[in-house]
C-alpha cells in the first residue's frame, strides 16, 4: 500500500536546487571506492625520463597507451598540449591525443569519444583553477575519473597536481598580504582553497614545494584539517598513488610528509597563529614508499 504525503512544490523545487549544487560539487569517488588505476602526481618543473616513461607504461607501454593531454590549466593550452605530445612521443608514445574544452563544450560527443578510449591522462600545469571551472560538474569529468576505475592512469603536473586532491590549494592567500614574503606566516583562515577533482580523499596535495618554500602554506592547512595528510612534492619528483593507496616517490627531489593526526593541543593566539605539539614529519627520497591515511 502507498501512502501519500502532501509536499508542496516550493519545499520540493528547493530541495532540488539543493541536490544539483551537491552533485556539481561533490568528489565523484564514493567512500570505500576502489579504482584499479595509478595517479601520478608531479611537483611541477622537468618532467624526467623515468617519470614520463612510468606514465606510459602504466597506460599501457608504447602500443597500447592512449594519452589525452588535457592542458586547460595553461594560459596556452594549444600549445602546451603540442609541447606535451612531442614529449611523450619522444619517449615512445604513439596514440596521442588532446581534449580542450570550456565548461560549456566539455561535455560535446567528441571529447566524451576521446575520454572512453584513453588508458591515460595528463593534466598540464598552469593555474588549477581554470581546469576546475572547465571540468568540474561534467561529463567530461566522469569519463575521466572511470579511466581512474577502470585501471587507467591519471597523471598531471603543478596546477595538475593540485587538482588531484578533495581540498584543492589555489594559491591565493586571504590574510598575508605581503608579497615580499609569501606564506610568510602560519595562520588560521589564511590559505585559500577550492573544491578539487578528488581522486585523493585524505591528503592535501602540494607542489614545487622545497623550491618555491611552500611549507608554511601545506602545514596551515594540515593544522586546519588534521586528520589529512599533507604531501609537498618537489619539483621533478613525483608520487605513484596505487591501487592499494600505497605511495612511491620517483624523481630527482623529495616528497615531504606532514601529519597531524597524532598531534596534541592543536590551538590558535590571539593573533590566529596556530601552534600544536607532536606533529611528525618525514623527508622522503626517490625509491621510497608510503601509505595515505585510510578512510
Amino acid at each position: 500500500m502507498l501512502v501519500f504525503v502532501p509536499f508542496s512544490f516550493r519545499r520540493f523545487f528547493l530541495m532540488s536546487l539543493i541536490a544539483c549544487a551537491l552533485a556539481q560539487t561533490a568528489p565523484l569517488l564514493h567512500a570505500g571506492e576502489k579504482p584499479k588505476g595509478h595517479l601520478v602526481i608531479i611537483g611541477g618543473g622537468p618532467r624526467p625520463e623515468v617519470i614520463m616513461k612510468k606514465i606510459i607504461a602504466l597506460a599501457g607501454g608504447n602500443e597500447k597507451a592512449r594519452i589525452c593531454i588535457v592542458p586547460m590549466a595553461s594560459s596556452e593550452p594549444q600549445e602546451t598540449a603540442l609541447a606535451q605530445i612531442e614529449q611523450f612521443r619522444k619517449y615512445g608514445a604513439q596514440h596521442l591525443d588532446m581534449m580542450i574544452c570550456s565548461k560549456e563544450t566539455g561535455d560535446a560527443d567528441s571529447n566524451l569519444a576521446k575520454l572512453r578510449t584513453a588508458t591515460g591522462i595528463f593534466f598540464s600545469g598552469g593555474d588549477q583553477t581554470r581546469l576546475t571551472s572547465a571540468l568540474q560538474g561534467t561529463k567530461a569529468l566522469e569519463e575521466i575519473r572511470n579511466i581512474y576505475r577502470r585501471g587507467g592512469v591519471l597523471a598531471g603536473t603543478s596546477a595538475g597536481a593540485a587538482v588531484q586532491s578533495k581540498i584543492m590549494l589555489t594559491g591565493d592567500e586571504m590574510k598575508n598580504k605581503d608579497t615580499n614574503n609569501p606564506y610568510g606566516v602560519v595562520q588560521q583562515g589564511n590559505i585559500a582553497t577550492a573544491e578539487g577533482f578528488g581522486f585523493v580523499q585524505n591528503a592535501i596535495i602540494d607542489q614545487h614545494f622545497v623550491k618555491r618554500k611552500r611549507q608554511n602554506r601545506l602545514l596551515t592547512l594540515v593544522l586546519e584539517n588534521p586528520r589529512l595528510l599533507g604531501i609537498g612534492i618537489d619539483e621533478a619528483t613525483c608520487i605513484i598513488v596505487k591501487p592499494d593507496n600505497t605511495c612511491e616517490v620517483l624523481g630527482d627531489a623529495s616528497v615531504q610528509l606532514f601529519d597531524a593526526r597524532a598531534a596534541k593541543s592543536i590551538k590558535t593566539d590571539g593573533a590566529g597563529n596556530l601552534s600544536a605539539q607532536n606533529i611528525r614529519m618525514d623527508i622522503l627520497p626517490s625509491g621510497a614508499r608510503f601509505a595515505l591515511p585510510k578512510p
